[in-house]
């Protein structure tokens, strides 16, 4: 049987490379300058160069599935000096040298290394249509699956109070309201950029106009990017927007951006409807 992954990096060596070979070399001397951070999900159907346009260099990449972005500053334990305080990379552990372990460290060491070493001047947030992940919300998961069961809590709150499955379901397993799966995925991304504003080093930048946020919700059968606009608390067809998504999301009563539970999404308690 061929060797298909073989096979795909000597096309890549063969016709691909010559193509930008210079650019690589100048970002072999000159080091890489990305503007943005791109966080997106992990599903395969997401090709951020294809949405963007980008080549090599442009992007600075890291995909979770999700698009979830954890706490920022977690602790070993709860009398741990804060972040950046004096010892607290060097407090003494009974077991030896002390290690930092906020627990989700690969995206947040992704952030604040483009943000404070790279200097990138957007960060977008790239959720999308039919995500499995954010459709994991609503579903039990194999008991085998603990640490995606604890990654999935980073968008636990994005989760909206309904009526789940579609009313011509004969079975729940049948699916999840195609709406309730998309009103949950673009919550998910506001509530990852809401968290991006508790890092400090994006704060500041945010607040100083120095770093911008977008929020993203790709619709993968339509080819269309859908921004978030903070004026509206909606997300706008990219077609149709004044703009590329906006943040910071600094609200004057620090109320959540998307606090509403249309009628038709209420659960049968809520509503008298006795049906699913």
């Amino acid at each position: 049987m061929p060797d298909e992954l073989l096979q795909r990096l000597r096309r890549f060596r063969d016709d691909a490379f010559p193509r930008y070979q210079a650019r690589f070399r100048e970002l072999v001397d000159d080091g890489q300058h990305p503007s943005t951070l791109f966080i997106g999900c992990s599903d395969s159907r997401l090709v951020p160069y294809l949405l963007t346009g980008a080549g090599p260099g442009d992007l600075f990449m890291v995909r979770n599935v999700g698009a979830l972005v954890p706490p920022c500053c977690g602790r070993l334990d709860a009398n741990d000096p804060e972040p950046g305080a004096a010892g607290w990379l060097t407090r003494a552990a009974p077991e030896g040298p002390a290690r930092w372990s906020g627990g989700y460290h690969g995206t947040a060491a992704a952030i604040e290394f483009a943000v404070l070493n790279l200097h990138v001047r957007h960060i977008v947030v790239c959720g999308h249509s039919h995500c499995g992940a954010i459709k994991a919300l609503y579903e039990d998961l194999s008991p085998e699956a603990v640490n995606l069961g604890a990654w999935l809590d980073l968008a636990r709150e994005a989760v909206l109070p309904v009526r789940l499955f579609a009313p011509e379901a004969d079975d729940p397993k049948d699916g999840l309201r195609p709406e309730v799966l998309r009103r949950t995925e673009q919550r998910s991304i506001v509530l990852q950029l809401e968290r991006l504003m508790n890092y400090p080093m994006v704060r500041r930048r945010v607040e100083r106009r120095e770093l911008a946020l977008h929020g993203w919700h790709y619709v993968i059968e339509d080819g269309e990017v859908h921004v978030f606009d903070l004026k509206s608390g909606g997300f706008v067809p990219a077609s149709e927007a004044e703009h590329s998504g906006d943040g910071p999301f600094t609200l004057a009563d620090e109320s959540p951006l998307f606090n509403e539970i249309d009628d038709s999404y209420a659960p049968a308690a809520l509503t008298g409807d006795e049906g699913r």
